[in-house]
């Protein structure tokens, strides 16, 4: 996914400074996959093995993990798709109507955890709701 659509569809922006964040799960992790990252996006790679290291509690830090894929599921399978089709036409559906001010509302919401976590020198997040 990465070398056949993700690094081809960045070639076709005008992408000046770019992060890239990942999980440390085993084949994100793997040596060729870090390798590839490594080459792209050089010194600007969160990873178990890229230049910075995956934060702790990173879960809190995500906004895929904390926001959009519980947002994304809740929508797809409101009217419970019985084939692959289905599924695939609902994701495409409730990914391209994200708009612009909710993005911002999330960005709003990641930074004030990054104050937080910043605030109380990367201790455990406490039970809070952070509400969108």
């Amino acid at each position: 996914m990465i070398t056949n659509f993700f690094i081809p569809e960045l070639n076709n922006h005008d992408v000046q400074e770019l992060w890239f964040q990942q999980d440390g799960a085993t084949c994100h992790t793997a040596r060729a996959t870090i390798d590839l990252l490594k080459d792209t996006f050089g010194d600007h790679l969160f990873s178990r093995f890229g230049s910075v290291n995956w934060p702790p509690r990173s879960c809190d830090l995500t906004p895929l993990d904390y926001f959009l894929w519980g947002y994304v599921n809740s929508l797809v399978y409101a009217d419970k798709p019985q084939t692959l089709d289905h599924l695939e036409d609902n994701i495409r559906r409730v990914i391209a109507d994200i708009r612009p001010q909710m993005l911002e509302k999330i960005i709003e919401n990641w930074t004030s955890r990054l104050d937080y976590i910043r605030a109380s020198r990367g201790s455990p997040m406490p039970e809070i709701i952070f509400k969108m």
